[in-house]
Parts: structure tokens; sequence; C-alpha cells
């Protein structure tokens, strides 16, 4: 399965979902690829990884094949793809190529069969890199902040899913929405829990990852929180998601 893990929104934790469900199902004995387009290469630097000469950016520029650019990490069964500041240009480098929005879809045709799950982490844009991911994928994942404006940007990223399924990718489907950040003392994140399983209904997991300094501080050391922290209620809570994200799966 590719799964792009999306959300026009910036800090609603897509890389600590990207980085700890795919080190969670690694440790199942998973074959995990994680392919990082983010010029801002967070989950890179989750692993320790950041690697300007073994980027994607290579492989979307042309100068490398794209299975040449796969680097092994600390945890077993779990590889990744890096991202770097070049990716920046790339939007501009492929806007004038035909075949841009089925870049990322015809370099990972060539590897996806050596994985169990590939998930894609995405800039917090609905730029050229996202809809290329998400057109590249089976299925999408949005993490979703507990605050204010959380809803009205999920409904936007929702239309945007549509439209690529109906031009781009009639197989892509939503394989769920994460509530993050959620914190129980706030009632505005039980507010915003009620409002989504409301309209989204099953589509909404069932464990909500809270706010936790574990969680922040885990990239710091290179490492997934998973593996900084394990029985930290981030950890644990994305030790659940994990759960439940193969039972949906099966």
């Amino acid at each position: 399965m590719i799964l792009t893990i999306a959300n026009q929104k910036g800090g609603v934790g897509k890389t600590t979902t990207v980085v700890n469900l795919g080190t969670a199902l690694a440790s199942i004995d998973k074959k995990v690829l994680i392919l990082d387009v983010d010029p801002q290469y967070n989950s890179s630097l989750s692993f320790n990884r950041y690697n300007h000469e073994l980027s994607i950016y290579k492989s979307l520029s042309g100068e490398k094949k794209l299975k040449d650019l796969i680097q092994e990490t600390q945890i077993p069964n779990l590889k990744i793809i890096s991202a770097c500041e070049d990716l920046a240009a790339a939007e501009y480098e492929l806007a004038s190529d035909e075949n841009r929005n089925f870049i990322i879809k015809e370099q990972l045709d060539q590897i996806k069969e050596e994985y169990d799950y590939i998930f894609i982490d995405t800039p917090p844009t609905l730029g050229l890199l996202t809809i290329s991911a998400l057109a590249a994928s089976d299925e999408v994942l949005i993490p979703v902040q507990c605050e204010f404006f959380a809803l009205e940007g999920l409904s936007k990223l929702v239309k945007t899913i549509d439209m690529i399924k109906e031009n781009l990718n009639t197989n892509l489907k939503i394989n769920g929405i994460v509530l993050t950040m959620y914190d129980k003392r706030n009632s505005l994140s039980a507010l915003i829990e009620d409002e989504a399983r409301k309209y989204f209904d099953t589509v909404v997991y069932k464990f909500n990852v809270p706010r936790n300094v574990k969680l922040s501080e885990a990239p710091s050391h290179g490492l997934p929180a998973i593996i900084y922290d394990l029985n930290c209620a981030g950890s644990q809570a994305y030790i659940g998601l994990a759960r439940e994200f193969i039972e949906r799966n099966k």
C-alpha cells in the first residue's frame, strides 16, 4: 500500500504520524519505506538521515534512480528516501513537464512491490509535490490538529482529494483522519472531536494523539518517539493507532 499523509496546514503532526506509525509497523515485521517529499525534510531528520546527495530531488531531476537513494535507518524493516531543501525549486522546474502529476507514481512503480507500506510525507501545501504524491497513492491519511479552524481546512482538503480522484487517480480513497495534539483539559479538543466524528463518522480513528513533550523532543535526538520513550503518552497513542491501522487494512 502507498499512503500519503497530507494536510495543507503546517504543524498538524504529519511528520510525527509518518515517523511513529511507520516505526510501529516496522516493529511488527512489516517492510516500510518512508518517502520524504517535504522541502523542510523533517522526516529525514527524525531518523538522522538527511543526505543531500541521496535526496528524492536527485530522482525527480533525473540524476539518479530511485532505488539508489534508499537509506537504511536504525529501525529494522524501515528504510527512507530523504528530502532536501532543493525540493522547493522542484515545483518550478517540473511545471512545464506534461507528466508532472505522475512523476512520483512512475518512480514508486519501480520499487513498490518490495514493501508492505510506503508512506509519503508531504509539504504543508496543495502544490505539485502533494498532488503528485496523491496521484501515486492508494490512500490518504489526514492528521487534524484539535484547534478552531481545523475542520474548515479539512473540508477543503477533502474537496481537493475528490478532484484528484476524479481527474488523476480514480482509486484514491481516504484511509482515515487522525486527531492530533489532543488536550483532555481543553474543551475545544472535545468539541473538535465531536464535530469531526459527527461529519466524518467512522473515517476518524478511535485513537487520538495527545499533546506530548516527548513527541516534540524525539526528532532533536534523531529518533522516533516510540524509540526515544516507548512509555510516553504520545508513543502509546501511536502504538494504539498502528493496531487500529492494521485492523482497518486486513
